[in-house]
């Protein structure tokens, strides 16, 4: 078991890493109870596998909550789902004395996060995230919110959740896509932050693939560390937090472009590979350190270029429409080594169309 505080003053709240922690979690808030009753938010896949035994978790404990489902998909990650959504509580008679469970991957996270900040004004809301890059990023840190048809995670808002329930056994459940899709992000905090744990994925990829839980409890909590640093140095992305769109800035417009059908963490993989090319062709990445991390990104499996098939004049046009963009100037994350990146504007239209 693995224990961690986002330090937020009053608004800290503890990630609790530990293998079955999801059969347990009645217990957990038994002991430390943020609601009179909860509100379950799971998309239909993530129901069937993993809603029950929450359920019983929570019944076995004298808990009172009720399952709320919504079609799995980034097409429901919308303002329609959250309007859905909220009917329901009303309809249901939840008040703010009442609270929401997420359980699902970074989709639910995101979408439970937008309802809870929104409902009734808001109302308290726990993580529990049942995919590795839910588990290593977007179930903390308080990001929440929807997709728009002109881009991603346009609406939303910053709102913290009162705990983040990590169970790292589940994944063994999970088809090997899902992994894939985490490992991006979890390659992301090595380049931006950290050089030995960049070098601790290196020398341990043949067991983070084959799921030695040990092994992934121990990337799941240093990716949890780092981003709880980031966080409590910078909640609202003012400064510092930007560096954890690292990969994110082409990703998202190549996620935009495929229709949310290309998964996120390959659209991040090919974001990063682009980022280092970018800053190679800036002459601030020396270019054997950009080929080290193309490398790493390809023997987990994860693809180093966007699809030639996928139009790059649309991509352009979603990097300017990013919520990044501030006054029509786009702002990248690029490493100048592994483990160190900048923040900046000063990037030539000419070397963007290049590296796409």
């Amino acid at each position: 078991m693995k224990e961690l505080t986002v330090g937020l003053d009053e608004r800290s709240y503890p990630i609790i890493i530990r293998q079955g922690l999801l059969d347990e979690i009645g217990n957990e808030l038994q002991r430390n109870p943020f609601a009179k009753r909860y509100g379950i938010i799971a998309d239909d896949y993530v129901a069937a596998l993993f809603g029950e035994r929450l359920l019983a978790s929570l019944g076995n404990n004298d808990i009172e909550a009720e399952m709320i489902t919504f079609a799995q998909g980034e097409g429901s990650k919308n303002l329609a789902t959250v309007a859905e959504l909220s009917s329901r509580l009303a309809r249901s008679g939840f008040d703010r004395k009442d609270g929401l469970l997420a359980l699902g991957g970074g989709v639910t996270g995101d979408i439970t996060g937008f309802v809870a900040a929104s409902y009734m004004r808001s109302i308290p809301f726990a993580q529990i995230p049942t995919t590795l890059l839910a588990q290593v990023d977007s179930s903390v840190g308080g990001k929440t919110g929807v997709d728009l048809p002109e881009g991603k995670n346009l609406v939303g808002a910053f709102y913290q959740p009162k705990a983040v329930f990590i169970d790292s056994r589940i994944l063994r459940q999970l088809p090997k896509s899902e992994l894939l899709n985490g490992l991006a992000e979890v390659i992301k905090y090595g380049i931006i932050y950290d050089l030995d744990f960049f070098k601790f994925l290196e020398m341990s990829l043949k067991d983070i693939l084959a799921l030695d839980l040990q092994v992934l409890e121990d990337v799941i909590a240093r990716c949890c560390k780092i981003k709880a640093a980031v966080v409590e140095a910078d909640e609202k992305e003012s400064d510092l937090r930007r560096i954890l769109n690292f990969g994110h800035t082409i990703g998202h417009a190549v996620e935009a472009v495929s229709d949310y059908k290309l998964a996120h963490g390959s659209a991040v993989a090919m974001g990063m590979v682009a980022a280092a090319e970018l800053a190679v062709l800036k002459g601030i990445l020396d270019g054997r350190e950009k080929e080290r991390i193309e490398n790493l990104i390809r023997k987990f499996g994860l693809p180093v270029t966007i699809p030639p098939e996928y139009d790059r004049a649309r991509i352009q046009e979603y990097l300017l429409a990013d919520k990044k963009t501030i006054g029509g100037k786009i702002f990248f994350v690029l490493p100048t080594t592994i483990g160190r990146v900048i923040i900046t504007d000063e990037i030539e239209a000419e070397l963007i169309a290049k590296v796409l």
